[in-house]
């Protein structure tokens, strides 16, 4: 396997007036490139904190984050990170919205119109470009979201808990959607959830993480084939392997 993202041996700590608060112990995990993977684990077992070091925005205390080979040093256009809230400029149109990064990047005005237009396009926004974050719903503002992310053509897209604050319903489209997209696309995607239907759904792997310290308790393989359909939540190989994953969340060993 060729590995998009590499966490070598991550320890995070935090000082405490009693003591250290290991949030990360001795995580190590590959992604490979083009993956799905989804990571799920309850509350505090440090999941969106090795998505935020996969982004740059957050040091690991010991050991590495690789992206093709190379340490991760910060920020960078190579990874688009997502979270749950849509962090939209409420007085620029979706349009401009999902242009924004590529204005950073000083593109020609052609070259910023023409991949947005692609972005906003493989989200179904088109027919609504030129609204404001105001008159759009929750799905569709984070479709817009992740529109502004693909844009700058990132080769890894990072998303902590997206559809977390939408309705079941929308929850659900967008998670077809998205699989819409990444099959057109084939990005490596890192899908931090709580929700254990969805990172079955979404995922080629699922990560089940386990708290107090953070660690990798067990890695589920999903063997489902791709296109995802309705039809596959209700069969017994869906069942299966949600009851592996949901017995890996909720019963988990103590630490040694």
């Amino acid at each position: 396997m060729n590995a998009k993202i590499s966490f070598r041996d991550i320890v995070k700590t935090y000082p405490m007036k009693d003591g250290v608060f290991t949030a990360l112990d001795h995580v190590s995990l590959d992604i490979a490139d083009r993956e799905f993977v989804t990571v799920v684990g309850p509350s505090g077992c440090g999941k969106s904190t090795l998505m935020s070091m996969a982004a740059g925005l957050t040091e690991p205390t010991s050991g590495e984050v690789l992206v093709d080979g190379a340490p991760v040093a910060g920020p960078g256009p190579d990874r688009g990170v997502i979270f749950q809230q849509y962090a939209l400029f409420p007085w620029l149109s979706v349009r401009k919205n999902v242009e924004f990064g590529l204005k950073l990047m000083n593109l020609p005005q052609d070259e910023r119109r023409k991949r947005a237009e692609h972005a906003i396009e493989l989200v179904g926004l088109s027919d609504f470009a030129d609204a404001l974050p105001k008159t759009l719903s929750g799905g569709m503002k984070q479709r817009c979201a992740i529109a502004r992310a693909y844009a700058v053509d990132p080769q890894v897209l990072l998303m902590d808990e997206p559809f977390g604050a939408l309705d079941a319903l929308t929850r659900v489209q967008l998670q077809d959607q998205l699989l819409d997209t990444w099959s057109r696309e084939q990005r490596t995607v890192m899908f931090i959830t709580h929700d254990v239907d969805e990172a079955v759904y979404l995922a080629r792997r699922v990560i089940v993480m386990a708290a107090r310290p953070g660690r990798v308790q067990q890695i589920v393989e999903v063997d489902l084939p791709y296109p995802r359909t309705e039809e596959m939540r209700l069969s017994p190989e869906f069942a299966r392997i949600r009851n592996e994953v949901w017995h890996g969340v909720y019963h988990q060993p103590k630490a040694a």
